[in-house]
């Protein structure tokens, strides 16, 4: 299990930078998502070089459900600040400990329970930060991003005994589709050298080699588990956001998202001596 906890942390890691790299590409949500999910696909496809696919309900849920979140995910960056979309994407631990209970037969324990109460104290206050139009909507659409992506956790986790690499490439390549599908029908987007450098960290590193390490953790660790160890990607996603851009978060933000880290790492450290 000390394997799979490693891999997991270098893949929040990973994923903590999407924050600052989707801020400095001045895209649409479509075509930063749909670019980054290509340059991935090639990365993963050359891992795998003959992939397999059997189009079960895991296999097939885990990619609707990835696809889903890249999307939710990239919109929100888009349109609220860095901290709150990654924050109350934060949700994803508690759906999972519930609908993981039901699905994966993998208990939800008290703890699971104590922290949905305080990740709930935490989303209201992130709602009442600087609540405008564009942030509102930003923030929705956060939440749906976690929701979807506790599911994706559950589908992942039902192929422990498979390749679930195959998932995470068919994701790429529905969003893909999607994602430049849509891109046609808005504005181009403007082409730069450090647009160009930044789609390029994101496909390669923050979503390529992160999948791999993800597969790799999934199988030894539970999918609860694997959802509370990454709470590591909501307290640099922000930082690296504020240190580059100078985006700060409001005091609301600041203490609701302080209340979902506590409530989910505390669960995470109850779960952990379980484990053990």
């Amino acid at each position: 299990m000390n394997l799979g906890i490693w891999y997991m942390a270098l893949t929040a890691f990973l994923w903590s930078i999407a924050g600052l790299f989707i801020k400095v590409i001045d895209w649409n949500p479509f075509a930063i998502a749909g670019m980054r999910s290509l340059i991935s696909s090639l990365v993963i496809l050359a891992y795998l070089r003959r992939p397999k696919f059997h189009w079960s309900f895991a296999q097939v849920g885990a990619a609707v459900a990835s696809a889903a979140t890249m999307l939710l995910f990239v919109s929100a960056n888009k349109t609220t600040t860095a901290a709150n979309a990654i924050l109350l994407q934060y949700v994803g631990p508690v759906f999972t400990a519930i609908i993981g209970a039901w699905i994966l037969k993998e208990r939800a324990r008290i703890e699971h329970w104590a922290a949905f109460f305080f990740v709930a104290v935490g989303m209201v206050l992130l709602f009442m930060d600087k609540l405008g139009g564009g942030r509102l909507l930003g923030n929705v659409l956060a939440v749906l991003s976690g929701v979807v992506f506790s599911f994706y956790y559950i589908f992942m986790r039902m192929q422990k005994d498979a390749s679930p690499l195959e998932s995470i490439l068919l994701a790429h390549w529905l969003t893909t589709a999607i994602g430049l599908g849509v891109a046609l029908f808005l504005p181009l987007p403007l082409f730069t050298w450090k647009a160009a450098g930044a789609i390029a960290m994101l496909g390669i590193f923050q979503v390529g080699l992160s999948a791999l390490l993800f597969t790799a953790a999934i199988k030894r660790i539970p999918a609860v588990f694997a959802n509370l160890i990454a709470v590591i990607e909501p307290v640099f996603n922000p930082l690296w956001v504020f240190l580059a851009l100078g985006e700060a978060p409001g005091l609301n933000a600041i203490i609701g998202g302080a209340v979902i880290i506590a409530a989910v790492t505390g669960a995470s450290i109850i779960s952990a001596r379980r484990a053990q």
